[in-house]
């Protein structure tokens, strides 16, 4: 009895020192972090020019005082 008690002690602490060494999903955020990069790199390369002309105008309606 005495023998099995320790053991769960052990699994125990051992369970809990591995959850205290949690990080999360690192390497998850740094994929969808690349894969955003990627994603504005080629939007921009493609349409640069459609943007540029979207922004001139919205730039050249605005009026203020």
């Amino acid at each position: 009895m005495q023998m099995m008690a320790r053991t769960l002690i052990r699994a125990r602490l051992a369970a809990l020192d591995a959850a205290g060494r949690e990080r999360g999903d690192v390497p998850g955020w740094v994929l969808i972090t690349l894969m955003t990069a990627g994603l504005v790199t080629v939007l921009w390369a493609v349409a640069d020019d459609q943007l540029q002309t979207l922004f001139t105008r919205a730039m050249s309606s605005v009026t203020g005082p």
